[in-house]
């Protein structure tokens, strides 16, 4: 089972190009991923000075037809003049079946002088080859450690909810809005996480629950022991990473998940994004 995740920055390359066919293209020779966990996705909100404000969500329908898109919305408003709004989010598409779906907006508390915007996280829950897996697809803020470090927070308590309500599970009805739904303790939680690995916000990200249980691991650690992370930006932008290479893309998985990992790669070749694709790949036949 293989999962993608990639901040395709709207689909605008280093040369500046906007292009979801180029991006689509590299997806492909890339991987032949199960789950594409895409941020960064717009629907006709205008992306340069000429008013182009594609619907990216449709357009990605179009290029991947064999996947099931999921569009998780951080903000909608109207276009000025016009009845039409505006999204900006994260794109999860699967060709497994999805079981059940949640949207969850971040914690964006006030911070004076800070640029920030709203943020969020886009659960599936996919049929994988032996049981369900729920995949997050988020994207946290980036001029505000306090907002990140939040954001963390509100992804861990997400977990102990759902690890709660699997060990204690509430009356369910055998049909309409109260009926038993998909939501198992094991997940794959990846995107741009806007933090590198020396930030308090990911020993957080890492740290056990109040019982002392591990939580998420860092998949890439698991695979390439002591190896430092691949940078996943700041390979070809320098004008937005003037600081150079570094990682702040993860994938972080709970600890059955973390059995079956068997390999993390990043794609340092292209510069289709500001960001680079990363993959994920897991053993399915290890999931107990």
């Amino acid at each position: 089972m293989i999962v993608l995740s990639w901040n395709i920055q709207n689909g605008k390359g280093v040369d500046d190009v906007i292009s979801l066919q180029r991006i689509a293209s590299i997806i492909r020779e890339m991987c032949d991923p199960d789950v594409i966990c895409l941020q960064e996705v717009t629907r006709h909100l205008a992306l340069d000075e000429d008013g182009f404000a594609p619907d990216q969500v449709e357009e990605l329908s179009q290029l991947f037809p064999e996947y099931t898109l999921t569009f998780g919305s951080a903000v909608e408003a109207s276009v000025y003049g016009s009845q039409t709004r505006w999204q900006f989010g994260n794109a999860t598409l699967s060709r497994l079946p999805i079981l059940s779906v949640f949207h969850h907006p971040l914690p964006e508390p006030s911070e004076s002088g800070i640029r920030h915007m709203p943020r969020q996280a886009t659960e599936i829950t996919v049929a994988g080859p032996e049981k369900p897996l729920r995949i997050i697809n988020t994207h946290f803020e980036f001029h505000s450690a306090q907002q990140r470090m939040m954001q963390v927070e509100r992804l861990r308590t997400l977990q102990c909810e759902v690890l709660a309500n699997a060990q204690t599970p509430p009356d369910r009805d055998n049909s309409g809005p109260y009926q038993v739904v998909a939501r198992p303790g094991d997940c794959v939680l990846c995107g741009d996480f806007n933090m590198e690995t020396k930030f308090p916000e990911y020993a957080t990200m890492l740290a056990p629950d109040c019982h002392g249980a591990t939580m998420f691991q860092d998949a890439w650690t698991l695979v390439n022991e002591n190896l430092p992370h691949e940078p996943t930006c700041g390979i070809f932008d320098h004008v937005q990473w003037p600081d150079g290479e570094h990682c702040r893309d993860f994938f972080f998985v709970s600890p059955d998940i973390a059995k079956t990992v068997t390999e993390v790669r990043v794609n340092t070749q292209t510069n289709a994004s500001d960001h680079q694709p990363l993959m994920l790949v897991l053993d399915g036949a290890s999931i107990t």
